[in-house]
């Protein structure tokens, strides 16, 4: 178990909520990832306290998901409120309606693919995206490390340039348009209130890109015990099966790659439990294990 959401998040928290008029007085962590997320359990609220650097995707966030709820697209909602709001000069703060999930096991992956065939139908939404660009922040992190050694470092800039080359040599048979950016079936959530029953959320990294990253990511989770048999739900579900194509393979990389990103920035800060698992996935990365299974987070 990863140790628990920094005193700095939490500080953060609870001043924005203070000026918002909300009571924190029994918030309760939910999620500590690249991103912290608190539950304020008497409001039914959730919290969420991201990096400074992120502001800007933050804001373009609260904007496409309250564009896709006038859709009708089962997004996460951000409550009716001026956010995000900045605190301590280094956390951006956002409030989201709560979905309760009590003891049920995730969406399964079918349910996902629903939601990507619903979202990718949709027209191109009036709020400027970013172009996808892969490992963009990778790139940032990695050279900045304090843990990683310098081979780690050598190793993963090789990677990222070898793959972001790969990456710009693709074709997309589903084109570009609106993508998730971090589509995989932990950012989906039970809301039986939907006629689908499921929305999807966290979309800090939405952009404009080929369809097909949206699809890689699920595939990506066979590291995590994905079965064959969720895989062909998933494909069914949306009604494509990117497995002939011969790009799958480099975004399924690439999205191997990505995962590091928290897990580095969590070891800089001297968790032992992220610098454990960072140190596992790293040594099948270089030993070009593919099959090798990874620990949920």
């Amino acid at each position: 178990m990863m140790t628990t959401t920094p005193a700095p998040a939490a500080t953060a928290i609870r001043a924005a909520c203070h000026a918002a008029g909300l009571h924190a007085d029994d918030m309760v962590p939910v999620r500590r990832h690249a991103t912290s997320v608190y539950l304020l359990q008497r409001e039914g609220v959730i919290v969420r306290a991201s990096p400074a650097a992120r502001y800007d995707s933050i804001t373009t966030s609260i904007a496409l998901t309250r564009w896709l709820a006038e859709q009708g697209f089962p997004t996460v909602e951000p409550l009716n409120m001026p956010q995000p709001t900045l605190h301590h000069a280094d956390l951006v703060v956002t409030f989201w309606r709560h979905y309760p999930q009590e003891d049920r096991t995730p969406p399964p992956a079918a349910c996902l693919g629903k939601l990507l065939r619903a979202l990718h139908a949709l027209p191109g939404p009036p709020i400027a995206l970013p172009a996808f660009r892969p490992l963009t922040s990778l790139a940032q992190t990695v050279p900045a490390s304090t843990y990683l050694t310098s081979v780690d470092k050598q190793f993963l800039m090789e990677r990222i340039s070898e793959l972001t080359r790969a990456y710009d040599a693709l074709d997309s048979p589903l084109g570009v348009g609106l993508i998730h950016g971090d589509a995989y079936p932990g950012n989906t959530l039970w809301d039986d209130t939907e006629p689908i029953g499921v929305r999807l959320g966290d979309w800090d990294e939405a952009a404009i890109g080929p369809r097909e990253v949206d699809l890689a990511n699920t595939f990506q989770g066979a590291r995590f015990g994905r079965s064959p048999s969720h895989m062909r739900a998933f494909t069914d579900a949306y009604g494509h099966d990117p497995r002939r194509w011969h790009g799958l393979s480099v975004l399924i990389r690439i999205r191997d790659l990505h995962t590091l990103g928290s897990f580095i920035r969590r070891a800089d800060a001297g968790d032992p439990d992220a610098g454990q698992e960072l140190a596992h996935r790293l040594a099948t990365l270089k030993s070009d294990n593919a099959e090798a299974q990874w620990h949920v987070f």
